[in-house]
């Protein structure tokens, strides 16, 4: 393995629940032994790509009560292109060379479960975007 790869997975978080099994498919495998602790690993990173993207579209995001921004949320991130891609590069920049192989070979399929799994993360915190202070 080299050295970036060792490096790669030696920052990752270790999470127990998100344990392989025989009868998985090989994306399920791919989503739980790369996904979720590279998203767990990128939370803080993603957290504030999505404050600073509210922040840029007028901080409207930030005046509404918590089940509009968990629609927000939402929509922001499939239907904003760029921004999604932007999220997806945070994720895949962890990959080791042979994850990013795996990854690859069904791009599709696991970026809407990568997707659908920093979604659910951003709004699992929804608590945490706040108004950013002008001085920090």
């Amino acid at each position: 393995m080299s050295t970036r790869s060792s490096d790669c997975l030696g920052i990752r978080p270790h999470i127990s629940q998100a344990a392989s099994h025989p009868g998985m498919s090989q994306d399920e495998q791919f989503q739980n032994t790369t996904l979720r602790p590279v998203i767990k690993l990128q939370n803080d990173l993603l957290l504030a790509a999505f404050r600073n993207y509210a922040v840029k579209h007028k901080g409207h995001f930030f005046e509404l009560g918590v089940e509009k921004k968990l629609h927000y949320i939402e929509n922001a991130i499939q239907k904003d292109i760029k921004f999604r891609n932007s999220l997806k590069g945070m994720v895949i920049g962890q990959f080791t060379l042979e994850e990013y192989g795996a990854y690859t070979s069904n791009s599709s399929a696991l970026n809407k479960r990568m997707m659908q799994m920093v979604i659910e993360r951003i709004k699992d915190q929804v608590q945490l975007l706040e108004v950013p202070s002008l001085v920090q």
